[in-house]
């Protein structure tokens, strides 16, 4: 079967980086930094750590067919994980792997040196139990893949990626690349540069989108861009996701650099404002529920249980028993107290087992 593969050349290219390159690089610097200064501010890491993960991880997940929104995630959390009464479905299990590879990934940095390994243990973290589990989770491909219309052949794909033996030395190029400290290029548009090169390579059989954005995450913090991980493309992606592939299309067939970095650039100064502006409302809400709740001179334990809110905006009376260390009574004495404030409501079918959610929570953080 005859077909023809592309195979990148080393990075990095020589780019002759124009005018409005290097003005949408600074605009994307400023508005970074800008997420990043709020970050070093935060007394409570937490507060952002733990809705920016799970917010990311449904729309990468989403871009790869999955339908489950990030309510459906908290839901889920409010049971404390899978029962007989309500299995996990596959689109949260593939949902909460992203969350396992990224909070992996972002221990593991300690430990090992990104890398062809580093990249594989993400993999393995990723694809565990979910679809394309059969398809060699953590190792490269050792058979040729391609990228089209769903049953395509590939003769019909769209984009062919490399054959195994030159994937391989592709990505030990890339990692060549990630530690080559002589790099010209700003540490932005080597990230750009990098996942547009990761995904052209296309090292697994499957995965290989949700893995490249990982990465952009895992190398902002371990370059200390970003203090913590907050900034995320997937919903710049999903949005423009035409665009997206276009101009990595262009990449491979013409070898544009220009014009995906100016989407990329675009894209980083667009979901890092976004970042800013949400991280300021979630901080803002926390604020003032906590300064009406001292107002109303409510105990101690209301104040934790609103703090508490914002890592998981939909609970349970036993997760709240649990939480405050108080009987049962107690603990649905102090959701009452949050429903008379309007800042907790019911959440669900009026059943044994009865939810509550803080919608303001979801509403800032976003689908």
């Amino acid at each position: 079967m005859a077909y023809e593969a592309f195979v990148p050349a080393p990075l990095p290219p020589e780019l002759a980086l124009s005018k409005e390159v290097v003005r949408l690089l600074s605009d994307a610097d400023r508005a970074l930094g800008e997420l990043s200064g709020l970050a070093r501010m935060l007394p409570n890491a937490d507060l952002l750590i733990n809705p920016f993960t799970r917010k990311e991880a449904v729309l990468s997940s989403r871009i790869e067919g999955t339908q489950a929104t990030i309510t459906d995630l908290y839901d889920f959390e409010a049971d404390d994980g899978p029962s007989r009464r309500r299995p996990e479905s596959p689109d949260l299990r593939e949902i909460r792997n992203y969350m396992a590879a990224l909070t992996y990934g972002l221990g593991r940095t300690e430990t090992l040196p990104l890398s062809g390994r580093f990249i594989g243990e993400l993999h393995a973290r990723l694809m565990q139990g979910v679809r394309g589990q059969e398809r060699s989770p953590g190792e490269y491909r050792t058979s040729q893949n391609w990228i089209g219309a769903p049953g395509c052949l590939l003769p019909e794909a769209s984009y062919v990626p490399p054959p195994p033996p030159e994937m391989r030395d592709a990505m030990a190029s890339l990692e060549t690349y990630l530690h080559d400290e002589s790099d010209p290029y700003p540490p932005l548009v080597k990230l750009g540069l990098i996942h547009a090169q990761f995904e052209m390579i296309h090292p697994f059989l499957d995965g290989n989108a949700r893995i490249g954005r990982l990465l952009m995450t895992l190398l902002l913090v371990h370059w200390q861009v970003l203090p913590l991980p907050l900034l995320y493309l997937s919903a710049y992606f999903e949005e423009n996701r035409e665009a997206y592939y276009a101009r990595l299309r262009a990449v491979g067939s013409d070898g544009d650099w220009a014009g995906w970095l100016r989407f990329f650039l675009a894209g980083v100064a667009i979901q890092s404002r976004d970042a800013t502006a949400r991280a300021t409302r979630l901080q803002d809400l926390q604020g003032a529920w906590r300064e009406a709740v001292m107002a109303a001179r409510s105990s101690a334990l209301l104040i934790r249980l609103v703090d508490f809110l914002f890592l998981s905006p939909v609970i349970t009376v036993p997760r709240v028993r649990a939480l405050l260390g108080v009987t049962y009574p107690a603990a649905r004495a102090n959701i009452d107290k949050l429903v008379q404030a309007g800042i907790l409501e019911p959440f669900g079918p009026q059943t044994y087992g009865r939810k509550y959610w803080a919608p303001e929570i979801l509403r800032a953080i976003g689908s």
